[in-house]
C-alpha cells in the first residue's frame, strides 16, 4: 500500500533525515586507507546509540537475505555495489567505497547512500561517481506533483545511457516512512508518464547505482553482498525525498 504523509508528518521526518545525513557525512570523513570496515560500522553504531535512534539494518531479514543482516551499515567496496556486509577488511589505496545507511528517529525512517574513493582515485571511478550523482539529481528533479514514478526512472536512465552505462532494475528506490522499505518501487529505468502519479505527501528513497561495464550481479557467500559479475566497480547514491506541493524536499541533504 502506498501511503501519503501530511505536511506535519513530513516536518517530523526531518529529524531522521538530518541524522542519517550526519552519519553518512561522518563516515565519509573517517573512511581512509588503513581503516577497517568494522570500524566504520562501529562508528555508525556509536552515533545511533548517542542519538537514541534505531537501526533499520541490524535485524533486517528480507526474502533475498540469507539471515538477519547483523550490522548497522552497508559497506560495499570496489566490485561490490549494494548490501555490502561489513567484515574484517582494511581499506586500501584507491578503493571505491559505497556506504548505505538507514535509521529510525522518533518512529520515522530515512535512508541514504554515498560513494567515495579512498586514497588515490582512478579517473574512471571518479567519473562513475559523478555520473551516478547526476542521475540522482535528475531523478530528484523529476519528483514533482503531477509527474509519475516512470518520470523519475526515465530521468535516471537518461543520464546513465548518455554515459554508456548499463542499468540493472532488480534493486532500486522505494517508499520510506515508518519502515525502511515500502511501496512504491522506484526502478532506475522506466518510461516517462507511466506508473504511480506523484502527489504531495509521498516520501521515497531515490537510489541510482551503476557498474562500469555490466548490469549483472551475483550474491557473495555471506548471503548479502551484491557484486558485479565481471569484476567491474560500482557506485551508489541515494537520498530520501518528500514530494511537496512546492516540489521535491531532500530530507537527507548533506551540508
Amino acid at each position: 500500500m502506498i501511503e501519503l504523509r501530511t505536511p506535519a508528518q513530513i516536518e517530523e521526518m526531518r529529524a531522521a533525515g538530518r541524522f542519517v545525513a550526519d552519519v553518512i557525512t561522518r563516515l565519509a570523513e573517517v573512511a581512509d586507507v588503513g581503516v577497517n570496515l568494522l570500524d566504520l560500522d562501529a562508528e555508525a553504531h556509536r552515533m545511533i546509540r548517542e542519538r537514541g535512534a534505531e537501526s533499520c539494518y541490524i535485524d533486517y531479514h528480507p526474502s533475498f537475505g540469507a539471515s538477519p543482516f547483523g550490522k548497522v551499515l552497508c559497506t560495499s567496496v570496489n566490485d561490490a555495489v549494494l548490501h555490502g556486509l561489513p567484515h574484517d577488511y582494511v581499506l586500501r589505496d584507491g578503493d571505491l567505497l559505497s556506504v548505505d545507511f538507514a535509521a529510525s528517529v522518533d518512529g520515522w525512517v530515512s535512508d541514504s547512500a554515498l560513494s567515495v574513493v579512498v586514497g588515490t582515485p582512478r579517473e574512471e571511478d571518479l567519473r562513475l561517481i559523478e555520473v551516478t550523482g547526476r542521475a540522482l539529481e535528475a531523478g530528484i528533479a523529476a519528483a514533482r506533483p503531477g509527474n509519475h514514478i516512470g518520470d523519475i526512472s526515465a530521468a535516471i536512465a537518461a543520464v546513465a545511457r548518455q554515459a554508456g552505462l548499463r542499468i540493472n532494475t532488480q534493486f532500486g528506490g522505494h517508499g520510506v516512512g515508518r519502515t525502511m522499505h515500502g511501496e512504491p518501487h522506484v526502478p532506475n529505468d522506466g518510461r516517462a508518464g507511466r506508473g504511480f502519479k506523484l502527489r504531495p505527501g509521498l516520501v521515497i528513497a531515490i537510489e541510482p547505482w551503476f557498474l562500469h561495464t555490466t548490469d549483472r550481479i551475483h550474491t557473495d557467500p555471506d548471503g548479502w553482498t551484491l557484486r558485479s559479475d565481471d569484476g567491474s566497480r560500482g557506485a551508489h547514491m541515494e537520498h530520501t525525498v518528500a514530494i511537496t506541493a512546492d516540489g521535491p524536499l531532500v530530507l537527507t541533504a548533506r551540508d
